[in-house]
């Protein structure tokens, strides 16, 4: 019993015989402990600036091992736990665990998205409610990738919108019903419940918004709460497009501008000629975004004389008939006056555009917001069509005469063809050549644009409609609120299920206090927190974010898919699809990485595999 009693003694003071052993052990376990602290803030700091970790070798000291090993070499210089794991590296066997190769890498990239993926599922579960927004796009290696995106509405401190990306899926098929049942399948794996999703965001693709095989269709099936909203920057770009392509001047106008790249941008000398006459360069103009021909038009807006200058000096310096011929035919394309007309006109169309579109990329745009910008921008339109010919006759006057030429339109000669005979009379012909411009080109060119607006709009006004009520009941009768607030209730319906009750809500929004009438959504929404109000008007918190959780665009996915063509270039397009989807998600979700515990994410990375330390 007294041996007994003084081993219970000596545990309890930690004075048996193996206590320096288990000193050492701790000790031993503290040191790696930092080790792999110091790993993982590298393999952060690399992801968040999409750099490559490997190279050619995976040795210290090779000026070809890669900027992870070269930050690790780097740090050793300065930081003495890190100093002293690489000389222990060095002077070991090679079997002797040093966690610096490409597999612990790739289990430390694993670890950190892991862990941001989890945080992001607690947030999305903490709001209840979230949209998602979908986009695919090729990658290096030929993969469709899509990426997945899901926008919430925070309500912790103050309510604020917030879109997390979910990593890059490999789609292998492009149908609705594949794309369909693989967010569906990621959205399960995330424990993400799909019965809680409320909006949808897509581009105009047929197999995304399709009304009875696209993703949106299937997924309305499964949960008709989810609202479908088109892209909105997509849905402008096609506007422009369908404009562009109304008319045959417009389209031999921007073939004028690509032939003005074309011709200074193919040789150094030409480029330099260029530079010497104008400020700002000529851009070329992208065939999917079609808001960056703005940009190609502006140099030629204001710098027209200029660029004149630039062709006839190319023409008078150059030894190649072509690019002698080709430089005469543009300078006197851009010298006529039916050019520079075109060019203020473009210029004026794609500037109200361009504006609008960049507004409405914004990560907290709403649905409300977004509706005001479009109705503003279609009167703007709608008032340019009344007085815009006769503002870009004068603007392209002035352009004419800094060019020092007479501001004449010149008819171009067309080749009559043999009609057959018809029953209807043909159009008389136009004898002025402005009035012919302006009706065939003009008119042409901003009604295309009036009526694609107002087609491709419609389903946003449709959703808009529906949660217009909310902003908008101070000026309805209480009759017509009652019945806009049962509509309400009933597209948020789903088994039996309503998210808000319609006539609860009529009766907040009678004793609702006063407010600002211009407020937006999320203005609302912030004025109910600041007030203490959620509780006393709940029907009309929770609709009003089911309202801010709507997106409008797909601006989130498209700038997942720049950093898509940062991480996987061609030097690394080899990489597996879990690396580049846990590397896309610490570079795209920075701020939640930022704040991650490097002690859970170490207590992560040992609980996935049992590893023998040599003490």
């Amino acid at each position: 019993m007294a041996t007994w009693k003084e081993l219970e003694v000596r545990l309890a003071k930690g004075l048996t015989i193996d206590r320096q052993e288990m000193a050492l052990l701790q000790a031993e376990r503290n040191r790696w402990r930092e080790v792999l602290t110091r790993l993982v803030a590298i393999v952060q700091s690399l992801a968040e600036r999409n750099m490559a970790f490997r190279g050619n070798t995976n040795t210290l000291h090779k000026p070809d091992n890669g900027n992870f090993l070269k930050q690790v070499e780097l740090m050793a210089k300065f930081d003495p736990v890190m100093m002293q794991h690489v000389r222990r590296v060095e002077n070991v066997a090679d079997n002797h665990p040093h966690y610096l190769g490409n597999k612990i890498q790739n289990e430390l990239i694993d670890c950190i998205s892991t862990k941001i993926l989890e945080q992001i599922v607690e947030e999305i579960k903490t709001c209840k409610y979230f949209s998602i927004i979908l986009d695919c796009t090729p990658d290096m290696s030929h993969k469709e990738q899509l990426s997945v995106i899901v926008r919430i509405v925070t309500q912790e401190d103050m309510p604020q919108i917030k879109e997390h990306f979910l990593g890059f899926l490999v789609a292998k098929e492009s149908t609705g019903e594949s794309l369909s049942a693989l967010i569906l399948k990621r959205l399960e794996e995330l424990n993400i419940p799909f019965e809680d999703c409320r909006g949808q965001s897509y581009d105009n693709g047929a197999n995304m918004k399709g009304k009875n095989k696209g993703v949106q269709a299937r997924l309305l099936q499964r949960n008709p709460r989810a609202f479908f909203v088109p892209c909105g920057a997509h849905t402008l770009n096609l506007v422009v497009a369908d404009a562009a392509k109304s008319s045959p001047e417009a389209v031999g106008y921007f073939g004028y501008l690509s032939k003005l790249f074309t011709l200074f941008s193919a040789s150094t000398h030409r480029w330099d000629i260029l530079l010497k006459h104008i400020k700002t360069t000529l851009k070329s103009w992208s065939d999917t975004r079609w808001e960056s021909r703005v940009k190609s038009v502006e140099p030629v807006r204001y710098q027209a004389r200029q660029v004149r200058e630039a062709l006839v000096e190319v023409r008078e310096t150059t030894a190649d008939p072509v690019v002698k011929v080709e430089a005469q035919a543009l300078a006197e394309e851009v010298g006529s006056y039916r050019f520079c007309i075109c060019t203020v006109i473009w210029y004026d169309i794609l500037n109200k555009i361009q504006h609008v579109s960049k507004l409405l990329q914004s990560p907290s745009m709403q649905l409300d917001v977004a509706v005001n910008l479009l109705e503003k921008t279609r009167d703007s339109l709608s008032h340019y069509r009344n007085s815009g010919f006769s503002d870009a006759k004068t603007a392209a006057k002035e352009m004419c005469e800094e060019m020092n030429i007479d501001a004449v339109l010149k008819e171009k000669r067309l080749r009559k063809t043999k009609r057959h005979f018809s029953y209807e009379s043909p159009d008389e012909p136009i004898g002025d050549p402005l009035q012919k411009m302006e009706t065939t080109f003009f008119n042409v060119v901003v009604d295309t644009a009036l009526s694609s607006l107002d087609e491709r709009f419609q389903s946003l006004g449709e959703v808009y409609d529906t949660f217009g009520v909310l902003l908008k009941f101070p000026q309805m009768k209480e009759e017509e609120m009652l019945k806009h607030c049962q509509t309400l209730s009933t597209a948020l319906t789903h088994g039996g299920q309503p998210d808000v009750d319609g006539k609860e809500l009529a009766l907040e929004m009678l004793n609702f206090p006063t407010f600002p009438s211009n407020f937006t959504n999320m203005e609302l929404l912030t004025f109910l927190h600041e007030k203490k109000l959620t509780e006393i008007y709940p029907n009309m918190w929770v609709a009003l974010r089911i309202s801010a959780t709507l997106a409008v665009t797909v601006a989130a996915a498209e700038r997942s898919f720049s950093k898509l063509k940062l991480i996987k270039t061609y030097l690394r397009s080899t990489m597996g699809q879990e690396r580049l989807s846990g590397l896309a998600i610490i570079s795209v979700n920075h701020e939640v990485s930022k704040q991650l515990s490097y002690d859970d994410i170490i207590d992560n990375f040992a609980a996935r595999k049992a590893r023998r330390v040599r003490l």
